[in-house]
């Protein structure tokens, strides 16, 4: 499959909802890894990398119960905005080699699709859970990154604005893909050290009043619908 290099101009679109063809003049889209890409565009594969998949936890529980965060109870650590996803435990070194091994396959598989980037999902899973650190996620993050490099695709840091250029400089991330950078006025963080090459998603459940006019919006954001329902809410501040 030809590369496409990361357009920072035309418009992008955020289908982890499901897939769907979007208007013409769209330039980048991100999909799940059980998704085809969209040919013809810059093509981001979805990957959660710090957390479980709703639909994959029988496969952490039952084939890898020792790579899944636990409580002091021995329970699995759940996060508590979205319940049906677990943490990955990425404390010792010996986990994230054995994590890497299982998403090393994930990022071939992207790659043999035709994609031209992963994002990895859930960086920040340290805010939320008690046993990891942001040094442990940092290792983690480092290693999947090259990872994706190996396989001559481009990596995308999700969120954790915190990071700075550490994500740039440290992990080695060649792009950014923020939730909702408006909403909670860091996208300036983004592009300070991404600069054009930022892709940001609002969602139209959230007071969006004065988007269009906010002076640090990245020109790669689109909003869409929470949900990201295929052929959902779909509109950008050039529309």
């Amino acid at each position: 499959t030809a590369q496409v290099a990361f357009p920072t101009s035309g418009r992008v679109d955020y289908q982890l909802g499901g897939a769907w063809q979007p208007p013409g003049d769209v330039t980048i889209v991100a999909r799940d890894r059980t998704d085809p890409p969209l040919s013809g565009v810059y093509s981001v594969c979805y990957i959660n990398g710090f957390q479980t998949q709703p639909q994959e936890a029988d496969f952490w529980l039952d084939e890898h119960p020792d790579l899944v965060l636990r409580d002091s109870a021995g329970e699995p650590q759940i996060d508590p905005n979205w319940p049906d996803e677990m943490a990955l435990d990425t404390s010792s070194a010996s986990t994230r080699k054995d994590l890497a091994a299982i998403m090393d396959e994930w990022i071939q598989g992207c790659a043999a699709d035709g994609y031209q980037a992963v994002e990895f999902d859930n960086l920040d899973s340290y805010s939320r859970f008690t046993g990891i650190a942001l040094g442990d996620n940092v290792a983690f993050a480092t290693l999947l990154v090259g990872m994706v490099h190996d396989r001559g695709l481009e990596a995308g840091q999700k969120n954790s604005a915190e990071l700075g250029t550490v994500g740039r400089d440290q992990i080695g991330f060649d792009f950014a893909v923020s939730e909702e950078c408006f909403v909670y006025d860091e996208c300036a963080l983004y592009t300070e050290v991404y600069g054009g090459k930022v892709i940001d998603i609002e969602y139209d459940d959230t007071d969006l009043e004065g988007l269009c006019d906010y002076g640090d919006l990245p020109p790669l954001t689109i909003v869409r619908d929470r949900d990201l329902t295929p052929g959902g809410t779909f509109w950008s501040c050039d529309d």
